[in-house]
């Protein structure tokens, strides 16, 4: 059965259109089922009703004619129910509904199976037989295997517009991927293909060596050329803090990185071309697992540079100019970089959404800061036949509508209407503190982590950094960077905020966050050697960076250390020996530094149980309450098929939020939050309520969570607190917390609801 539903499987995706894949499907299932009929209905939303779209069986004039309301009749029964129905006398069933257009009063027996993608019911797939027929349990496993294959060709189709009966509504379809920068838009599709395509250039032995090396300096020089004039015309609408990104690719690009591999590889017998796709797609192996922050975009880096200087190696123009870009473009591919990005006209620039990355990926850095709304990870978005699509974006729950209805598109309008209002309205007192109407003072701090990282517009709104990533320089090297080189970008970061506090998390990388140059295998990446157990494992890198901390730190004594993926008190004591060792050996140097404070990140669970021990090693605490979420709910938040179970406000990490607040308060520890929750107004009341006096987050967070703090008294967001932690569901929560808001007259600062 296995080998049959393989070949109908193959034959359904191999159809030239989804009238003949419909065709060949229930042609094929009748077949291998041996049975007399097979039928595939559809759901009309509009009507929502179950429409007949293809049979092999009944009449074929009933084709597109005959709609069954969703409750009624074997089939809309299946529909509501959204699960199996398998009966052996149909017409005995108290649900049988005859329709004469059909002629199926001669069959008796009856299985139907519900079709559903992403929680969304689509159709039902039903077979029936004349003579009364129990189906078996691997009869019913077949249909339900054909069903969910089904499932992914039938969303493509809708959004497509290739389902175009007369009795089908226009067309308009969702599709759910991951948030990655908030915001609304409305659009015309424009789908990128890549300039090049890495994976299918051929091996060839070079007849002049030297004349590939040429070819190859000239190629990358061009790409040079290409990412200078982006990053110019990006340089008045970003930060320094976003502009470094253009730097790192001109790095990726120098002599000591890709150049300098490709050119051993042409060398070694492989010509220009085959030698670029053999070092990128190395590379490239190495981080496609990468999963936090900006890290795991080095992948998507260093594949969209091959590709263009593959690209000129083959004398290809890019398939698209900017003055060729609609006004409202909503950009799609399968992966957009950055440089991309900066081709892009930002007037004629709507939204972006990508196939893959994640919601810390350098483009999505990039797009929160130029406030251009992205959703990633929509990996069931068909993107050859989507161009010129119009396209509605909602990138505050990861979501996009193709082909939306003339509601839909005003709905969203008038909502992004009122957030242009509202982010005008709230820039005019970010200069005002962070504090309640009872008195209650609050320090906001923004998360960073560029290798040149000014962000001078902030310093005067904030309290300092809460949580600078120091992986940066790690990534755009061919080896680890030398402590001179660490020093030079630690003592800018430094410098730019001074004398506000900087907290520098430490060397974050390991199981899902290989280095090129570091590779690690592990059959469980996310449990596996990360963080603070791959810098003790590795003394010699991880002095290296406290020496090179702590030098940068001389005359300003504004450095904070951040310990990452504290598991154990071992691993404390174990790096507060090697800071101790650090500092003795600079001052043996004649480089008098002061002992910083150290903080401890809590993302793993287990160190919610240990909070007395490690209060007795640390100076303060950062709640790293991403990966709590993450850990404590077993789901990556990035994988957009369980993004849904992915919630801060879910009870379970509220209530440990709450108790790690009240332990910290008893041992006098200074505890900050850094993550989404801290950048949500409802959860910044929350936290705030709970007893946390510092949150740091993305610095567009912070004009909403200011207005927050500033409208809402602690006293209020205290009684918030005692409510919410009674609820027993996320959605109770956030239910909530937008009710409480309402009566506050805060709703405006929360994400628009449906």
């Amino acid at each position: 059965m296995l080998e049959v539903l393989r070949r109908i499987i193959q034959e359904v995706n191999g159809a030239r259109n989804l009238d003949a894949a419909l065709a060949t499907m229930v042609r094929r299932i009748r077949k291998a089922m041996h049975t007399d009929v097979c039928s595939f209905y559809l759901y009309d939303a509009e009507q929502h009703s179950m429409v007949l779209m293809e049979t092999i069986g009944l009449r074929s004039e009933a084709v597109g004619r005959v709609a069954l309301p969703v409750g009624e009749g074997l089939v809309g029964t299946v529909a509501r129910r959204e699960e199996p129905l398998n009966l052996e006398d149909a017409r005995s069933h108290p649900s049988f509904r005859y329709f004469e257009a059909t002629g199926e009063e001669r069959y008796s027996s009856f299985l139907g199976v519900p079709i559903i993608h992403q929680r969304r019911m689509l159709g039902v797939l039903v077979v029936q037989q004349v003579e009364q027929r129990r189906y078996d349990e691997s009869d019913e496993a077949f249909l339900v295997t054909m069903a969910a294959q089904l499932a992914g060709v039938l969303a493509h189709a809708i959004a497509t517009g290739n389902l175009t009966r007369p009795a089908l509504p226009g067309g308009q379809a969702m599709f759910v991927g991951v948030a990655a920068s908030p915001g609304m838009a409305i659009g015309e599709a424009v789908v990128l293909a890549p300039p090049a395509d890495l994976d299918s250039v051929p091996d060839l032995v070079p007849t002049d060596v030297e004349y590939e090396i040429g070819r190859l300096k000239d190629a990358i020089g061009r790409v040079k050329e290409e990412i200078r004039a982006a990053g110019e015309r990006l340089a008045n609408r970003i930060s320094a803090q976003e502009l470094a990104l253009f730097e790192v690719y001109q790095q990726m690009l120098g002599e000591a990185a890709l150049s300098q591999e490709v050119e051993k590889r042409i060398r070694e017998g492989q010509w220009a071309p085959g030698a670029l796709a053999d070092v990128v797609r190395r590379h490239v192996q190495y981080l496609e697992r990468v999963d936090d922050d900006y890290l795991r975009e080095r992948a998507a880096d260093v594949r969209d540079l091959g590709r263009r200087v593959l690209a000129h190696l083959q004398e290809e123009e890019p398939p698209q100019r900017p003055d060729e870009y609609p006004q409202g473009t909503i950009l799609i591919g399968d992966e957009i970089s950055v440089a991309l990005l900066g081709e892009v006209p930002r007037e004629r620039l709507g939204g972006l959404i990508s196939v893959r990355g994640s919601s810390n990926s350098h483009v999505a850095i990039i797009a929160r800061a130029m406030g251009i709304p992205l959703v990633s990870g929509m990996v069931d978005l068909p993107l050859p036949r989507l161009g010129g699509a119009t396209l509605v974006l909602d990138a505050h729950r990861g979501r996009i509508f193709v082909r939306p209805g003339p509601e839909l598109v005003s709905h969203y309008q008038s909502l992004i209407d009122e957030e242009r209002a509202l982010a005008a309205v709230l820039e005019n007192e970010q200069h005002l503190p962070s504090v309640t109407p009872d008195g209650h003072a609050m320090s906001l701090m923004v998360n960073t982590g560029l290798a040149v990282d000014t962000v001078a517009s902030l310093k005067p709104r904030i309290a300092g950094v809460g949580l600078y990533r120091t992986e940066v320089p790690f990534m755009i090297s061919e080896r680890f960077p030398g402590e001179q080189e660490q020093t030079r970008m630690y003592r800018d970061q430094l410098e730019s905020f001074s004398p506000l506090p900087v907290v520098m998390r430490t060397l974050d990388i390991g199981g899902d966050k290989d280095l090129p140059y570091f590779p690690i295998d592990e059959a469980n990446p996310f449990l596996g050697w990360r963080g603070i157990r791959v810098t003790l494992d590795h003394p010699e890198v991880f002095m290296v960076q406290l020496r090179a901390m702590l030098r940068a730190s001389q005359g300003l004594d504004n450095l904070q250390l951040l310990l990452p993926m504290v598991t154990n008190v071992d691993e404390v004591d174990d790096t507060l020996k090697l800071i101790d060792r650090a500092i003795i050996e600079l001052g043996e140097e004649g480089a008098e530094v002061q002992r910083p404070r150290i903080g401890v990140m809590l993302e793993v669970p287990a160190t919610l149980y240990q909070l007395e021990a490690l209060s007795q090693r640390a100076d303060f605490f950062s709640v790293g309450s991403n990966d709590l979420t993450q850990y404590m709910l077993a789901v990556d938040r990035n994988n957009p098929r369980v993004a849904d179970l992915y919630d801060a406000c879910h009870p379970a990490v509220l209530s440990a939020l709450s108790g790690l607040a009240a332990e910290s308060r008893r041992l006098g520890m200074p505890t900050s939050v850094c993550g989404e929750l801290a950048g949500d107004p409802a959860g910044a009341l929350l936290l705030m309520g709970m007893g946390f006096e510092v949150l740091s987050m993305n610095g567009p967070s912070l004009p909403r969570v200011r207005a927050a703090i500033r409208r809402v008294s602690f006293e209020d967001a205290s009684r918030l607190v005692a409510e919410t932690l009674a609820l027993e569901t996320s959605l109770s929560v956030r239910r909530h917390l937008a009710e409480r808001l309402t009566e506050w007259q805060l709703s405006h600062l929360l994400p628009p609801r449906d």
